[in-house]
Order: C-alpha cells, then sequence, then structure tokens
C-alpha cells in the first residue's frame, strides 16, 4: 500500500509586533496628517481668514502690497492643492489594498498578507515596483500623445478635488457652479484613455480607446440628468449650497425625501461605474478581448497613473453621491447656528469651530467609505456585461427613466410646496423601508454563510 500524502491546514501567518506597530503607524498617521492639512489649509486659505491670521502672527495684513497678498495665497492654495493631490493618491493606493483584501474574503483565498501587516504595504511595494520598471515606448507609436495621455486623465483626476467638500468649511473652492464643474474637468478622464489609445499604434489598444469614449460618453447623459434632481432640490449647483439643503438624519437627505430621488441616485450610481470603467462595465480593458485595452502598450509609471486614478475616482464617486443624496457632512444636532456661535465674532475661529470642523469630516468619510465599499462589493459580484447590453441599459433604460425622475421632481416640488408635510412624511416612510430592506439583506447573508458551512473568519487580518 501507498502512504497517501495530507496536506496540512493553512496557517497564518504571524505578523511581528514591530511590523504590526509600523503598519498602524503608517496606516494611521498619513491619513490623520492628510486629513489635518485638510482641516487647517481649507479655512485658512481664505482670504479674510488669511488675513487674520498674519495679524495674530504680529503682521499687517492691511499694510501689505496686492502683490505680497496675492502671493502669500497662492502658496498657501498650491500647498492645501498638493495636499489634496497626495490624499488623492494615498487613497487610491489603500483602495486597492482594501479591494484586495475585501474580494479575497468574499472568494475565500488568503489574498494580501506578505508585506505589513495584513498586506497593508503591497500597495507601496507595487509603487515602487512600478516607478522603477522601464518605461516601454512603441517605436511606431505617437510619442508626444502617447507620453502626454496619461496626464490628462491625472489632471482631469486632480481638478475634481477643488470643489469637492470635505466639511463645513473645509472645500478648496466653493464654487456656485461646483457640481457642473465637476462634470465638466472630469471629461478630461475620457480624452486621456481616446489619446491612449489612438496614440498607442495598435489595434487592441484603438479599440479600448473607442470603446472607453463611446461609453463615457453615452453614460454621461443619464448621469446629468440624474444630477439634476439634486439640484432642482436645492435651487444651487454649489456643492456645498446642496449639503447645506439637506438635513443631518437619514430621513432629511434628498433620497429620502423625494421618491424620485431613489431612481435618480440608482441611474447616477450605475452611471458613475460606468464613466470609471467599473465592473460590470469594465469594457475598454476587457482581458478576454482587448488585452489590456488602451493599457496594452503602457508600462512603468504611465501605467501606474491609470491605475491611480481608477482607484482614486472611487473615492471622488463616493463622495459626490454622498454630497448630492446622502446629506454630505451634516452632523446630527448641529446646525448652522452651532458653527456661527462655535465661530465667535473674530475673523479667527475659536477652537469648538475646529473641532466641530474635524466632527464634519469624519462624518463625510465615513459615509464615503460605505458607498466605496458598496462600489467595492459590486464589482466582485456581478460579471461584465457585453458592449451592446451596455449602450442598451444606457439608452432603452437609463435615459427614459432619468427624465422621468426628472418631470417627477419638478412634479413634486409643486406638490411639497403645497404641502411641506408630504416630504418629512415620505422621508420617515422611505428610511423605515431602507432599515428593513438592510436587516432583511444582514439575515439573508447569515442565513446563506450558515447553508454553506462557512464562517466569518477574520483571524486573517
Amino acid at each position: 500500500m501507498t502512504a497517501v500524502a495530507t496536506q496540512a491546514p493553512y496557517a497564518p501567518k504571524k505578523t511581528a509586533r514591530s511590523v504590526l506597530l509600523l503598519t498602524l503607524a503608517v496606516g494611521v498617521v498619513l491619513p490623520v496628517a492628510l486629513f489635518g492639512a485638510i482641516i487647517v489649509l481649507s479655512p485658512l486659505t481664505k482670504p479674510a481668514m488669511l488675513g487674520a491670521v498674519v495679524d495674530a502672527l504680529g503682521g499687517n495684513w492691511a499694510a501689505w502690497s496686492p502683490s505680497a497678498k496675492v502671493g502669500l495665497y497662492a502658496a498657501g492654495a498650491a500647498l492645501l492643492g498638493f495636499m489634496l493631490l497626495n490624499f488623492g493618491a494615498i487613497i487610491s493606493g489603500t483602495t486597492v489594498w482594501w479591494e484586495m483584501r475585501v474580494s479575497s474574503r468574499m472568494q475565500s483565498r488568503v489574498g494580501y498578507n506578505r508585506v505589513g501587516a495584513g498586506g497593508f504595504f503591497q500597495w507601496i511595494a507595487d509603487a515602487v515596483k512600478l516607478l522603477l520598471k522601464e518605461d516601454l515606448i512603441p517605436a511606431d507609436a505617437d510619442q508626444l500623445l502617447f507620453r502626454a495621455a496619461p496626464y490628462f486623465v491625472l489632471v482631469g483626476f486632480a481638478l475634481t478635488f477643488v470643489a469637492l467638500p470635505f466639511g463645513e468649511s473645509l472645500i478648496a473652492a466653493d464654487l456656485n457652479v461646483g457640481i457642473f464643474y465637476m462634470i465638466s474637468v472630469t471629461a478630461l478622464v475620457v480624452v486621456g484613455i481616446l489619446l491612449a489609445g489612438w496614440a498607442s499604434n495598435s489595434k487592441w489598444a484603438l479599440f479600448g480607446g473607442m470603446r472607453s469614449a463611446a461609453q463615457v460618453v453615452s453614460y454621461e447623459i443619464p448621469a446629468g440628468v440624474a444630477i439634476m434632481v439634486p439640484i432642482l432640490m436645492a435651487g444651487t449647483l454649489s456643492m456645498q449650497g446642496i449639503i447645506r439643503a439637506q438635513g443631518a438624519w437619514p430621513w432629511q437627505w434628498f433620497i429620502a425625501t423625494n421618491p424620485f430621488a431613489v431612481v435618480a441616485f440608482v441611474i447616477f450610481f450605475i452611471a458613475q461605474l460606468a464613466e470609471g470603467n467599473r465592473t460590470p462595465f469594465d469594457l475598454p480593458e476587457a482581458d478576454s478581448e482587448l488585452v489590456a485595452g488602451y493599457l496594452s502598450e503602457y508600462s512603468s509609471f504611465r501605467f501606474a497613473l491609470y491605475f491611480l486614478v481608477e482607484f482614486g475616482n472611487l473615492w471622488v464617486m463616493a463622495a459626490v453621491g454622498v454630497t448630492l443624496f446622502f446629506g454630505g457632512w451634516q452632523i446630527p444636532f448641529v446646525g448652522p447656528e452651532t458653527f456661527a456661535a462655535a465661530k465667535g465674532a473674530n475673523a479667527l475661529p475659536a477652537l469648538g469651530w475646529w473641532g466641530l470642523q474635524a466632527l464634519s469630516l469624519v462624518v463625510f468619510v465615513v459615509k464615503t467609505l460605505v458607498l466605496l465599499n458598496v462600489i467595492v462589493w459590486i464589482r466582485w459580484t456581478l460579471p461584465r456585461i457585453r458592449v451592446d447590453q451596455m449602450m442598451s441599459l444606457c439608452w432603452k433604460y437609463l435615459v427614459p427613466f432619468a427624465f422621468l425622475s426628472f418631470v417627477g421632481t419638478l412634479l413634486w416640488m409643486v406638490l411639497v410646496a403645497q404641502a411641506p408635510v408630504v416630504a418629512q412624511a415620505t422621508g420617515i416612510v422611505l428610511t423605515a423601508v431602507f432599515v428593513v430592506v438592510v436587516a432583511l439583506f444582514l439575515k439573508q447573508t447569515k442565513a446563506n454563510i450558515s447553508a454553506v458551512g462557512d464562517q466569518v473568519d477574520l483571524s486573517n487580518w
């Protein structure tokens, strides 16, 4: 008889205490430092508060020349922009780690677990690897456009942070056309992808670029119409204005106070997945058909830029969704009068006001991370659809329903103007329905796990 070898059970890797402490230091210190910079620099770069800081430090702001004032303001704005760009890069890297960990647990495999505690340093290792790899450019490619294309994508991504609100006063520029600005600058991303496909001089890259252009241009229509719903409800294009038009409690959010806003959010969410090339709409880089699509000829740092933007866009997509439909940074029990009282009469706010700013940032970040996790969950749940299915979904279903939600919102606003209690009752009812749906979902999830004999195992985290 021959002996049958038995496979030893998997033993989770034990992480050294020093590695665990280092991982926690990097994982906590980096976000805290960046969020702290946003909290401090966002208000201080405003001209009135900047002058108050100069006066508080012993300077005489009124005596400064106009050029000196502009120079200091430009330096502050540049520093804030640098911090926001770093935030976008780091949130992109950590999102890669989070998505790989979540997908691993969903598929009952180990996933990242070697570099740092829980594999947290893997995104840093990947970034260093891509920076050190050889930068290859095809001989027959359009040299200028091939080199420039990734920077169109990066600029389109970075400019979104100009009008993205992080808190009550934590915004680089509260534009009165903020949401219109967001839609406009993100168009640079598809320009970069189309240029990459054209300049590569490869049929696979060209097909990927053309697919992306058709996909993004098509899905911008239902997304734009869906965005009109919260704009109509708020009466402003300002990102901060849309948030302030909502309340802090779930039954006061736009998605709860208007049944047509629910339809608009679903359409907006699906369109954002398509515009961000996320599954099930990741057709421009469909490996089963187009190798890597528009990325086929890219390597090294330029290749990394595209994925930096793709995963960083998850934060932007979630943040815009939270702003438009889920109350943004609104804090329960804290209204505008509370912020005004905490700020005081002086140009330089009191310490309590800064604490409220930090709290509003926490509320916004938590909501954004919840929605971001839904995007990750969808990627590892749904299969990729065909090109014809993608276009049919957009033109046959999303566009008509988007217009329906738009017209329905107009009629709803007329009704609410006559009877404001209708919006309050709707908010309570829809919030209750949402709570019941979530409870049923969690119950079914538990039943599914028990039915297959699996168990939730977080020992490898």
